[in-house]
């Protein structure tokens, strides 16, 4: 496999005058991870740098304001609205130019939806006053206890809204041309005019908010007339060798009177008309629809914005720039066929930046991927700065955790889940000597049960075994961590991530033959036998490894994980008893294979565990789907054919149940730790055994705690 492999993808490329490595471009992410003053800092360079490392083309900054703080959309945001702003941007583009790749910096006026600005007491500029529709849904209502408690906690917000002046609109022309210069001054190769995402410009495409009278509202020439005078100024700002591109909205979903392609399209041929170079075709979304957030420019949907860009592609000759769950493969090929001409891409490059570099190395298996949890962005709309689940360096780059030892110790990890592999994984990285030791016949832990309602989550499993194949990493399967066992390997340092300890909650009725625990359906779901001989697991786990065994198969766990996809041995009423990520996944996972499915939480509201987006995302489609919601449930008990509670109102609910399944009890098993503690070993545990953080816990868990011990090694 070589980079022949994605000749168009991987060829270089031209916008403008400017010339790009390849095809690949990092989008404009807000990832807040700038000064509080808006400067460039050591920490949002060594992000960028990182990305530069990884062989990307082009890469652009996040949303950097022309006129902070006012408009200001998220905390810690770049701002380029001052020449004090142009050394932090000018170090960041000589680090990006040192390794090979173009830098450009996206101009934007936050408009309406820059809320963080109103803390300083700026109004929200619009076009025209902005109409609300009261069955508009607040993103608190996807929020459970602990953000409300924050929201509550913040100071509130009031919501002014300045309806912007002709005068107005010349001071932002004049504010966007004043960047485009500070970014040529600060050896930027070019700028991304932001006309999308309901900022100040995309408000006055947009016939939804703008419902002006006057040359800047009414028909769509009218209505990109603001767009076409901050290219013009922005051109003439920075001369005619300097790129210029502009982002666009294609369509806003779930708003009819909003955005649309057709509309999308001829302000594509305008654009090109006033001299930009190149257009980032995005989309954007009703902000009342929760589900929807998930369903424009960060889409859950696969390659949900590319038909989209191919239309606009056939209108002007000027490249097209598209992105939004884009596959490599898929890239290649649509490159190849002239619907696009460069694939951008942000979550991707979050899981990992190196994505460029290991496709023209010809290693696409090691690319670390992306789950689409939406970790990253529900940290921005939470006021936090982006992270990532499966990547625990992403943006914290600036501390170094990489540097090979010149003294290799010896380690052992005990736990073969995600964490266990992540630390295994990390410290032969380094150079150490590290046994993984794991009490099952495979590795994996809870992550095997997140991967069967799932699919991403099976990619990350999957890439975790294969980088523990290919590492220097001694695997013991099937091997008790018991304190002889461990001592006998010598370490200088034991990391313990165990897991959760799984215990049946006190409800009544829970001792019925029809009354799954998560125990019971981790070893359904996995394939294992049923030691305690409890008799409610059928066969077909046991059936597929044996028929696996007769095809040749069993060396590849997802055998098993197919067959128990397909086939279910639940009947058709399933009451599932905890409403937090895991039980809300297995509510997906079982209403998609046909069965009526109801969910019982004693919290007031469902989904913790699931980030804010995921979350708004889930429940709306569980609803959509027939799942019965049981919030805030009180005196639940299990009888033969129902679970009974009392429910948010009061009332006493029977839900009809063929079998109930228990997906809450986890909790913190420090056992095995204080153990090996006991016999005095150094142990450092981490992960669901020290308390419950699924994937992005566990993964991170690992990076800390490989940090802090080598740190100490060092010290």
């Amino acid at each position: 496999m070589s980079q022949a492999r994605y000749p168009h993808l991987l060829a270089p490329g031209r916008i403008g005058t400017m010339e790009l490595r390849n095809r690949i471009v990092v989008m404009a992410m807000g990832v807040s991870l700038a000064e509080e003053d808006g400067t460039v800092g050591d920490r949002a360079l060594a992000y960028h740098e990182e990305q530069a490392k990884g062989g990307a083309g082009l890469i652009i900054s996040g949303a950097t304001g022309v006129a902070w703080p006012v408009a200001a959309v998220q905390k810690n945001q770049l701002a380029i609205s001052d020449d004090r702003f142009i050394p932090g941007l000018r170090r960041l583009a000589e680090a990006i130019h040192a390794h090979g790749a173009k830098f450009g910096v996206q101009l934007h006026q936050g408009g309406l939806v820059a809320a963080y600005s109103l803390r300083w007491g700026h109004p929200l500029w619009c076009p025209s006053l902005p109409h609300f529709d009261m069955n508009d849904e607040q993103i608190t209502d996807a929020f459970v206890e602990s953000e409300l408690q924050a929201a509550a906690a913040a100071p509130p917000l009031k919501f002014v809204f300045k309806e912007v002046t002709q005068e107005d609109i010349q001071l932002v022309v004049q504010q966007y041309a004043a960047a485009a210069d500070r970014a040529r001054r600060a050896g930027a190769d070019g700028v991304e005019i932001h006309a999308g995402h309901g900022y100040l410009l995309s408000s006055f495409i947009n016939p939804k908010y703008n419902r002006r009278t006057d040359e800047y509202g009414g028909p769509l020439e009218n209505r990109v007339r603001f767009l076409l005078e901050v290219i013009r100024a922005v051109r003439a700002a920075v001369g005619p060798d300097f790129a210029v591109w502009v982002k666009i909205d294609s369509q806003q979903h779930g708003a009819p009177d909003g955005i649309q392609l057709p509309f999308a399209v001829q302000t594509a041929k305008l654009v090109e008309a006033a001299g930009a170079d190149a257009v980032v075709v995005s989309s954007y979304h009703h902000l009342g629809k929760l589900k929807l957030h998930s369903e424009s420019n960060i889409p859950h949907i696969p390659g949900w914005n590319v038909p989209a860009a191919e239309a606009i592609k056939r209108a002007i000759s000027i490249p097209v720039i598209t992105s939004g769950r884009v596959e490599p493969e898929v890239a290649e090929a649509k490159i190849a066929a002239g619907a696009f001409d460069f694939l951008g891409m942000g979550r991707k490059l979050l899981a990992d930046p190196h994505l460029p570099r290991k496709l023209a190395a010809g290693e696409p298996e090691t690319i670390r991927p992306c789950i689409y949890c939406y970790t990253c962005v529900s940290c921005i709309y939470l006021q936090g700065s982006a992270r990532c689940a499966v990547n625990p360096d992403t943006a914290f780059e600036y501390l170094h955790r990489t540097t090979p030892t010149s003294s290799p110790k010896r380690y052992v990890v005990v736990g073969g889940g995600p964490g266990g592999m992540e630390a295994a994984l990390r410290l032969d990285a380094r150079g150490h000597r590290v046994t993984l030791l794991e009490r099952s016949g495979r590795l994996g832990g809870t992550l095997q049960i997140a991967a069967l309602p799932y699919e991403p989550n099976e990619r990350l499993l999957d890439w975790l075994r294969q980088r523990i194949a290919k590492s220097s990493v001694e695997v013991r399967l099937k091997t008790t961590a018991s304190a002889q066992v461990v001592a006998a390997l010598v370490p200088d340092a034991v990391l313990v991530a165990t897991g959760a300890r799984r215990s049946m909650p006190p409800i009544p009725g829970a001792d019925r033959p029809n009354v799954f625990s998560g125990d019971d359906m981790r070893r359904l779901l996995t394939g294992q036998s049923d030691p305690g001989g409890a008799g409610k697991l059928p066969l077909l786990p046991r059936v597929a490894t044996r028929v696996g065994a007769a095809l040749g198969l069993t060396a590849n766990p997802s055998f098993v994980r197919s067959a128990t996809r397909r086939w279910m041995p639940l009947g058709q009423r399933i009451v599932i008893i905890g409403g937090e990520l895991v039980g809300l996944e297995l509510a997906e996972f079982l209403v998609e294979r046909g069965r009526t499915v109801a969910v019982v939480e004693e919290a007031s509201r469902m989904g913790c565990g699931l980030t804010l987006v995921r979350r708004m995302r889930t429940l709306a489609e569980l609803v959509e789907h027939g799942v019965s919601l049981y919030p805030s449930a009180r005196e639940v008990r299990i009888d033969d054919a129902a679970v009974r509670l009392v429910d948010a109102t009061g009332q006493q609910v029977a839900v009809p149940a063929d079998h109930v399944i228990v997906a809450t009890g986890a909790a913190a098993n420090p056992d095995v730790a204080d153990e090996l503690r006991a016999a005095g070993l150094d142990v450092r545990a981490f992960g669901d055994c020290t308390g419950i953080g699924y994937i992005e816990g566990a993964i991170r868990g690992a990076a800390d705690v490989v940090a802090r011990l080598l740190q100490s090694d060092v010290g």
